[in-house]
């Protein structure tokens, strides 16, 4: 008996920013997203008494690495200059499924530039008002 082999296949990951493919990922991890706090806290009193507070909180963060030649650069510093709210959607459409982002969104603010012998990075913030995980 054989134990579970699963597949990942990074092309089959796919981000849209206000509806517009993004492309031009650098090497390694080319989105991260994360929920900004926990859904709850607990705590508990001297005597054991358990308090849970429930935390409303649904703000989430998306970075995106692009490489210095991604097509997909000037388009995001466009939208953190114009401070545009805009959806945001990460789908994996791997073996198993996973879809992250919300419908409103703002890149933080343009990345930060790195000229040198080589191509570098490029290092987008997105703040998600909205963030689920689906």
């Amino acid at each position: 008996m054989t134990g579970h082999i699963g597949t990942y296949d990074a092309r089959k990951v796919v981000t849209t920013v206000g509806g517009v493919f993004i492309t031009g990922y650098a090497d390694g991890a080319m989105v991260t997203a994360s929920k900004d706090n926990d859904n709850f806290e607990a705590s508990s009193s001297a005597q054991g008494d358990a308090v849970v507070s429930i935390n409303g909180d649904g703000m989430g963060t998306v970075v995106i690495t692009l490489n210095q030649t991604s097509p997909s650069i000037s388009y995001l510093d466009g939208l953190a200059n114009s401070r545009a709210m805009v959806p945001i959607w990460v789908n994996s459409n791997n073996e198993v499924k996973e879809v992250v982002g919300g419908t409103k969104a703002m890149v933080t603010k343009p990345a930060n530039k790195e000229f040198g012998k080589a191509a570098s990075n490029r290092e987008y913030t997105i703040k998600v008002f909205d963030y689920t995980v689906k």
